[in-house]
């Protein structure tokens, strides 16, 4: 009995020390959770927190007396093991092809230009009468202000040279139009008696040619005529009523333009500093210097028109006046004036020449007024035209025609007759913009040498900014 305390001491000494470790223990897994996942990664290669390894650590024992390393801390159970991260989607703007990105951005932008136009042209049909007015005061005015600078240059006080040149212009043109129509009241009754009789003509002459004319097929080809005529006579009468609201909107077209061309003639140069006024000041400078090129564009067009219409009226007219045709004085006076239609203008009068000569003086006069007609405009085409519009009106025949065709659609003869000066002050402004744009990128490139030095010379803004 005396051996009992003895081994009762040792178990109480042996569960004091391992209440210790417990201690020890838990005081270590706080730490841990403390430390966070460096301390971690620490003890899982060996490596206790002295920085000894933990196989060189002293060999504990145990309660029973046998010496077993401790195991390692099991981590605390609220640590939460982090997922792995999704793979990164591509940006979807990457993944459509650059091809494709292109043909979109143009695309759009080409649709934001089409409705613009599209509303731009619904807005000048609902105006058209005005506009056509302001763009034939253009035109007048670019014929008639070089003689008001002149007569500015001369001394005259510039409202005296407006109205003088006005009148004059004005008067000139309305005795024009006086003559034309007085010229075919006096010979209708006359040309419809040469007209039956060149029909007659005709007929007797379709009769003995070798085309197997027969007499049943033209009584056949007269009586359709008839029968159309007879047939349409509603449309016929509609369309001379019609005729009274052309003639109304034609007088108040008139008066638009006498108006207009009189203050674009008088305070031009206001006008045009008022519109610039209108035009961003980023792009103003590069506007200002457009105007002046675009107008003296538009003015070597008028001028030249006009001289080379009346070259075409007086050789025309001179040529079927010697032919003894009919009318000569009136239709000289339409070739001038379909000549402000390029192309279109001069096929449509010349054709008009033939058929009167064909329909009164018989095949043979018709064939040389034919020959007339060709050769004064294959002369007009070839020598008139590029010696007198020169370089400042540079617009391709295709472009001619295409802008002709297209006016003629939205806006009928007017529309004609506009369409190719404004394509050509198009291209004079989008040439000069364009030269304009690289200009400084010209300044800050190095001075060109040698013959190169005068293709690249920079633009140098203009300094008159008014159109009159």
């Amino acid at each position: 009995m005396s051996r009992v305390p003895g081994w009762l001491g040792r178990l109480g000494a042996g569960l004091t020390e391992m209440g210790d470790r417990l201690n020890a223990r838990r005081a270590q897994a706080e730490k841990d959770d403390d430390f966070g996942e460096g301390d971690d990664f620490g003890r899982s290669n060996g490596i206790d927190r002295s920085g000894k390894d933990s196989a060189e650590a002293p060999v504990e024992s145990t309660a029973n007396g046998t010496g077993t390393p401790p195991r390692p801390p099991s981590p605390p159970s609220d640590t939460l093991v982090a997922a792995p991260a999704p793979a990164a989607r591509p940006d979807p703007a990457a993944a459509v092809p650059w091809g494709m990105r292109v043909a979109a951005e143009a695309g759009w932008r080409l649709l934001v230009l089409a409705g613009t136009v599209w509303v731009l042209m619904r807005v000048i049909s609902a105006v058209q009468l005005v506009v056509l007015a302001f763009v034939a005061a253009l035109l007048i005015t670019a014929l008639l202000q070089p003689t008001v600078a002149r007569l500015r240059r001369y001394g005259v006080p510039r409202g005296l040279a407006t109205a003088l040149t006005a009148t004059l212009g004005f008067v000139v043109m309305g005795l024009v139009g006086w003559f034309v129509v007085w010229q075919v009241m006096e010979n209708i009754d006359n040309l419809s008696d040469q007209i039956q009789d060149g029909i007659d003509e005709l007929q007797r002459w379709l009769l003995n040619s070798p085309f197997h004319v027969t007499e049943d097929q033209i009584k056949d080809i007269a009586k359709s005529l008839r029968e159309a005529v007879g047939a349409n006579t509603d449309e016929i009468t509609s369309a001379g009523l019609e005729g009274v609201t052309v003639i109304v909107e034609a007088l108040t077209g008139i008066l638009l333009t006498m108006f207009s061309t009189l203050f674009l003639l008088y305070d031009g140069k206001r006008i045009w500093q008022w519109t610039l006024k209108l035009v961003p000041a980023a792009a103003r400078p590069g506007v200002a210097g457009a105007g002046p090129r675009a107008w003296r564009t538009l003015t070597a067009y008028v001028r030249g028109t006009v001289i080379v219409a009346l070259i075409d009226a007086i050789f025309i007219g001179l040529g079927i006046f010697f032919l003894d045709v009919p009318m000569a004085v009136p239709l000289a006076v339409f070739i001038f004036l379909f000549a402000f239609i390029p192309l279109v203008g001069a096929v449509v009068s010349g054709a008009l020449a033939v058929v009167v000569a064909l329909v009164t003086q018989g095949v043979f006069t018709a064939v040389m007024a034919l020959l007339v007609v060709l050769a004064v405009q294959q002369i007009e085409g070839h020598i008139l035209q590029p010696f007198i519009l020169g370089r400042a009106v540079r617009v391709h025949p295709l472009a001619v025609v295409l802008s002709v065709a297209a006016g003629g659609v939205v806006a009928g003869i007017g529309g004609a007759v506009v369409a190719v000066p404004l394509v050509a002050v198009t291209n004079t402004v989008v040439v000069y913009l364009r030269s304009y744009s690289q200009e400084p990128a010209l300044r800050t490139s190095p001075v060109p040498r040698g013959a190169t030095a005068t293709g690249v010379a920079p633009v140098q803004p203009p300094t008159d900014v008014s159109p009159s």
